[in-house]
């Protein structure tokens, strides 16, 4: 190599972690045990790789770099699934209305409990879902709630100021009123973390009763309008550098989108603007 220039193609474990194995971190501890091979060889820690590479994992060998382009699928969820692969109760969950990926598979970014519904965010990346998830990131979550009890200045001062909980000290960045009357009032809540039932947790701490919550927004994404509940959507390549910029990360740069690609995306979004079937609007038509 030239001195000055920069050594071809990729670091070995981020390529790896882009397929949806795992973390790069965990993508390197598995190139030290030996677990991968490049055109042949056991890989080393470090090493650059290209498109022309063979690169293998357990012995399965790597998808084309077609199918390795970073997908991410946001999703409006219900009540009543669970963010588990699969549950042994049989409960639904959510991965059952997702996509099928050629190669990989979605991983959450975070998740949601059984009785919350809202934004979730999918990818097949799992160095972009890590760093997504990661408190450096620093990156808030909006949620819509509707409390059951009195909410005055006083104690939205306390939940802002901070709580002492079980698992450490916690608070909302904003709370902002949204409408309601007496002993049931809907409010707009930030927080930074993405812990367990923190949100219901801050407010129950208070002695009110959270009845519904939605969550709305992570980071700069927000649930589209027209994506209703149990829905989802596909991100467009420049919505993903967005994505990724939120999270720390470069954008990806990524090709652009083939013809089929295209043509599949915007049969996806054509489908989110179909009306309810007409059964289902007569007898529920406040259900969307």
């Amino acid at each position: 190599m030239t001195e000055g220039t920069a050594p071809e193609g990729e670091k070995l474990q981020k390529v790896l972690a882009r397929t949806g194995l795992g973390s790069r971190r965990e993508m390197e501890r598995a190139i030290e045990a030996g677990r991968v091979t490049v055109n042949g060889e056991v890989a080393e820690l470090g090493e650059r790789v290209t498109d022309a590479d063979h690169i293998e994992f357990d012995g399965r060998r790597l998808p084309a770099a077609e199918e390795n382009r970073c997908r991410v699928i946001l999703y409006n969820k219900p009540v009543g699934e669970i963010c588990s692969r699969h549950d042994p109760e049989g409960r639904p969950t959510v991965y059952d209305r997702l996509p099928r990926l050629r190669s990989g598979r979605w991983i959450s970014v975070g998740r949601l409990d059984f009785n919350t519904s809202g934004l979730l965010l999918f990818t097949n990346s799992g160095e972009l879902a890590n760093k997504l998830m990661h408190p450096s990131s620093v990156i808030d979550r909006e949620y819509l709630v509707r409390i059951q009890g009195q909410v005055d200045d006083e104690m939205k001062k306390r939940l802002t100021t901070g709580v002492l909980l079980e698992d450490g000290a916690a608070r909302f960045t904003d709370i902002v009123e949204s409408g309601g009357e007496g002993n049931n009032r809907w409010f707009y809540c930030v927080v930074m973390e993405g812990r367990n039932r923190e949100v219901r947790r801050l407010w129950e701490s208070q002695g009110v009763r959270v009845s519904r919550l939605k969550r709305v927004r992570y980071g700069s994404v927000f649930i589209p309008s027209n994506v209703r509940v149990g829905q989802w959507i596909e991100m467009e390549p420049r919505e993903i550098d967005d994505l990724c910029v939120t999270a720390g990360l470069p954008k990806l740069g990524q090709r652009p989108l083939t013809q089929v690609e295209k043509q599949n995306l915007q049969r996806q979004r054509r489908k989110l603007r179909k009306p309810p079937a007409q059964k289902a609007r007569r007898s529920n038509p406040r259900q969307n």
